[in-house]
Parts: C-alpha cells; structure tokens; sequence
C-alpha cells in the first residue's frame, strides 16, 4: 500500500488518445451502436429545441430501477459514468483506498478535490485481498470487471469490505456485457455501497455520455444536490431508456455471450504468436504482456493499428498493452502483422 500522493503518472489518458483516425481500434472498449438504438436517437432530434421533458427523465429513472429491481429513488441518472466519479468529493472522505490497477478516473478527481488516497496495489493476477484495505478508510472505489486487467472479483469479497462509516463504490462499468451479470452488486440495496454503471461501452454511445448511480436515496440526495438543471439531454434520457428496456437487456444477453465467445478465439489466437495474455479476463479487453510495451504499441501503431498502453496504471509497467476483444477477422489481421512485430520488439 502506498500513500504517496505524488507523481503518479498521467491519469488524463485514456484509450481514445490511442484510437486515431485511421487506424484498427484495439484501443477503445466500445461496441457497435445497436441500429435500433441509433434510430431511436435519429427520432428525437425534432425535439432538441425543447428543454429536457421531466417525463423522459421519469421514464429513464423507472427503466433503469426496474431492470436493476430497485425502486425509483435508488437511481440517479449521470452523464456517463465518469460523473459519477466527479461526484464522489462530495462526501467528504477523509481517506479513499483506491484498488489497484484500476480506471483512472476516480483518482484524477478525488486528487483535485484535496482527498488523501490510499494506493492498495494488488499483485498479479489482481485477486481482491480485502485485508489489504486501510482499515480507517471511509471510501473504497474499485471496478468489476476491473479495467484493465478484466478481472472480475467476487462478489462475496468485496461485501466483506463493507465496515460502518464507509462507502464502497463499484464501478460496474463492463458488468452488463458479463454474461448473467455475474458477480455484480447492482441489485443489492446495501446502503453503504454505490454501484456506478455506464451504457456508452456496451450500446456504442461514447460520444452521448450516458450512465447511472444506483444506492441509498440519502446517499444518492448528497451526491446529486447542487447539480445543475437539465443535467441530461433529452438524447442520453432516450439511450438510458432505452438500454435499460427488456429489449435492451435482450440485446445485452447476445452481447454478451458474442463478447465472450469472441475474446476466447482471441487469447487462442494471441497465444499462438508467443503473447501471454494474463488475468483472466471476463471483460471485453484483455491485458497482454509484451515486454516493451511503448515500442509494441508504436510499432503497430507505424503498422495501422491502435492498442492501449497501460503504463499509466497504478501496479503496471511498461510491459503491459490492453487490447479490445474484436471479431476473428479483426484479430486475425492484427496477429499476421503481430508475429512480425514480436521479432522486432519482444
């Protein structure tokens, strides 16, 4: 564990920085955009002159409580799951025990706001070590599955991390495209843990901003208050109503199972051309030991393709590359050109 709160590297870089135009994207875990959803949004664009109805916030709200089976005071609607995140300085920790690896995020804005953080770095393979956690620390963030080892932690592990007077926040960002949602806390009505969830990666909405808290109403009131009016669109309002609908969740079954039949042929392919692939992971990436990662990453990058350099993660070095689970096709084009790459570089 490490409590230094300096030099920590550039927690502002995410994967899209990789994913320029033109490239194969490996970098960025987004799915297609279901074309259902698309025309759904392409609907609402005659009502973009109007404020945001409170009856398509309702509708959102009451979507997302039914699919999660909580009542409609347990859901606060975000604009993406990175404001989520944004919020969590308002409740005033005294000190936040950030599992790691893990998003970066949560850090960056509780960094910002003055908040001491504990770093609980965990060894590969990343297994959760509940004891590990500070025992005086009234918040605790971390991400199932987590980004970007992939690694889903049990769910009975991380209630054990529930003690009085703190707040466990998951970030579930990657849970619904789990089959069966496995392991997830979002239909758990503890009142001391929050549940942040996004549906930009698994619906291909990265550029809407979309996303939900679930957890206590009294929580949820501190967390919310002082927002500013409208602070979703009648778009993203759409999307959430949408995603959360049964045929949404159907959707998201298929997903699923496709996301996981897919990253199986992928780790086989990757393994075949010498690459160890780690963490067993149960998200739509997965985290790839190469050695040298920053020359891995320019080198494919000279070659046509983007992949996600990890060297910006607490308990990662530059050995790390994350890459996106994509279709056989993809992947076969990015192992022909990754067996030459591996000769030059690894």
């Amino acid at each position: 564990m490490d409590l230094n709160t300096a030099g920590v590297g550039d927690l502002h870089r995410h994967g899209d920085v990789d994913a320029e135009p033109g490239l194969v994207d490996f970098a960025v875990n987004v799915r297609p955009t279901p074309v259902w959803i698309a025309d759904l949004l392409a609907a609402r664009v005659a009502d973009l002159a109007r404020y945001p109805a409170a009856l398509d916030h309702d509708h959102a709200v009451a979507a997302v409580a039914a699919a999660h089976g909580r009542p409609t005071d347990e859901v606060l609607l975000l604009a993406g799951a990175a404001e989520g995140f944004a919020l969590l300085p308002r409740l005033r920790p005294r000190l936040a025990a950030l599992i790691q690896p893990s998003f970066t995020e949560p850090e960056r804005v509780l960094r910002a706001a003055g908040v001491p953080i504990a770093q609980v770095v965990l060894d590969e393979p990343w297994r959760l070590d509940p004891d590990a956690v500070p025992e005086d620390a009234d918040l605790v963030v971390l991400g199932n599955p987590t980004n970007p080892t992939g690694v889903l932690h049990p769910r009975e592990s991380i209630e054990t991390l529930r003690r009085p007077g703190r707040t466990v926040v998951v970030d579930e960002a990657f849970a619904d495209l789990v089959p069966g949602e496995l392991e997830s806390l979002a239909a758990l009505r503890y009142p001391d843990v929050l549940v942040v969830r996004s549906i930009t990666k698994s619906f291909g909405l990265a550029g809407l901003r979309a996303g939900y808290l679930l957890g206590h109403p009294a929580v949820l009131a501190e967390l919310g208050g002082g927002r500013p009016h409208w602070p979703l669109g009648t778009l993203q309002l759409t999307a959430l109503a949408a995603a959360a609908s049964e045929r949404g969740r159907r959707h998201l079954g298929r997903e699923s199972k496709i996301i996981a039949h897919q990253r199986e042929s992928m780790v086989t392919a990757l393994g075949g051309v010498g690459l160890r692939v780690v963490g067993g992971s149960s998200a739509p990436f997965v985290l790839v030991d190469v050695g040298n990662g920053a020359e891995f990453k320019d080198t494919l990058r000279r070659r046509g393709f983007a992949v996600r350099g990890c060297d910006n993660f607490i308990g990662l070095d530059g050995r790390f590359v994350r890459l996106a689970v994509r279709d056989v096709n993809t992947v076969a084009e990015l192992v022909d050109v990754v067996q030459t790459v591996m000769q030059e570089v690894c």
